[in-house]
């Protein structure tokens, strides 16, 4: 019978497989991977936030398509807190870790990973149903775009957490692999090959999708009384989509053939030497996607901007109390006037865009 390690620490793992984590970590490049890490992080906590905030806020965007786009900001903040997580836990501090903190450190990773990936098939599902009505958006009810979200999180936690409820090496020291010293290598084969199936499935079915908007706009166009804008909505959207999802890809795709290489036990392709700069890559698809967002979204643009030009000038109010009792004296000959532009500068903050 195998014998278990359940009680060691994580140096223990490290020093079978090999892996390094002290020299490695050390110097500028630890200063370098830091300092982009922690701005990245702190990026993606402003940007997505305000993603999910403008949603929220104008009435245009309270349609199934948007909430899925919210969903997925909320698991790129999600990603951002793990990243947080990995740099307080990672380099010569991996080695004194518990096997229960790494699972948490590692299962964080791949929760926000599968959080991403989910969430882009079911915005998948959401456009083929709209496409094929050719609609702009869809006829899901809130109650059933909630249970979707809902779907979404608990599979994410769920092959999160897999490793920990069973599939590692704990018992088997002789399956685990390299870059993840307690992960057998049998589950990253699994993990690593299912999720770039998935993201072959998902290019077929949006290069489809995106390939039938567009020969349906194209043919329906010289026939539809609508504005153009609208006629044009659809296309816009898919290239919204097609745009994170291309990104998404090109950031997750460098690491995962990485971690499909160490389950196939390759030890001559160097593996250790670029984890961490794909690590780094993956972290950029969490701060690109706002700014893809905002860049191909007019709507979106104009809601975020218009909340942080609000923002700032709250608290520009709030430093300058003592000017408004002289301004409300000077005025007090036009105080109608004085009491139209603040209510109209209040309502440009405060207004939804409906």
């Amino acid at each position: 019978m195998n014998e278990c390690y359940y009680d060691r620490r994580m140096d223990f793992f490290y020093n079978r497989s090999n892996t390094d984590t002290a020299d490695e970590w050390t110097g500028t490049k630890l200063v370098i991977v830091l300092c982009v890490g922690t701005f990245f992080c702190l990026f993606i906590f402003f940007s997505n936030s305000l993603v999910i905030a403008a949603v929220i806020k104008n009435r245009k965007f309270h349609f199934p398509f948007y909430y899925l786009l919210a969903n997925l900001a909320a698991a790129d903040f999600f990603a951002g807190i793990a990243y947080v997580f990995l740099m307080f836990n990672t380099g010569p501090v991996s080695k004194t870790l518990t096997v229960n903190r790494w699972f948490l450190r590692q299962g964080l990773l791949d929760t926000s990973l599968t959080a991403s990936l989910t969430n882009l098939l079911v915005i998948a599902v959401e456009r083929h149903m709209s496409i094929m009505r050719m609609r702009i958006h869809s006829n899901l009810t809130k109650k059933r775009v909630t249970l979707l979200i809902l779907c979404i999180w608990a599979i994410a936690i769920f092959m999160g957490a897999v490793p920990t409820l069973g599939w590692n090496c704990l018992c088997d020291i002789s399956a685990c692999s390299s870059l993840a010293p307690i992960y057998s290598r049998s589950y990253l084969i699994f993990w690593t090959v299912s999720n770039l199936v998935a993201f072959f499935i998902m290019v077929v079915v949006y290069l489809r999708i995106y390939m039938y908007v567009k020969r349906k706009t194209n043919v329906l166009s010289p026939h539809t009384s609508g504005s153009i804008s609208r006629r044009k909505t659809p296309m816009k959207l898919m290239k919204t989509v097609m745009t994170v999802l291309g990104a998404f890809v090109v950031c997750w795709t460098p690491g995962l053939v990485v971690l499909l290489l160490d389950g196939l036990n390759c030890t001559q392709c160097g593996v250790q030497h670029v984890k961490r700069w794909f690590l780094l890559l993956a972290l950029l698809n969490s701060v690109m996607n706002p700014i893809i967002y905002s860049y191909k979204d007019e709507d979106m643009y104009s809601t975020m901007k218009k909340m942080i030009c609000c923002f700032s000038q709250e608290r520009n109010l709030d430093r300058r109390p003592s000017r408004l009792p002289s301004t409300i004296l000077s005025r007090s000959d036009t105080g109608s006037q004085y009491k139209e532009d603040s209510s109209s500068q209040g309502t440009v903050c405060n207004k939804n865009n409906s």
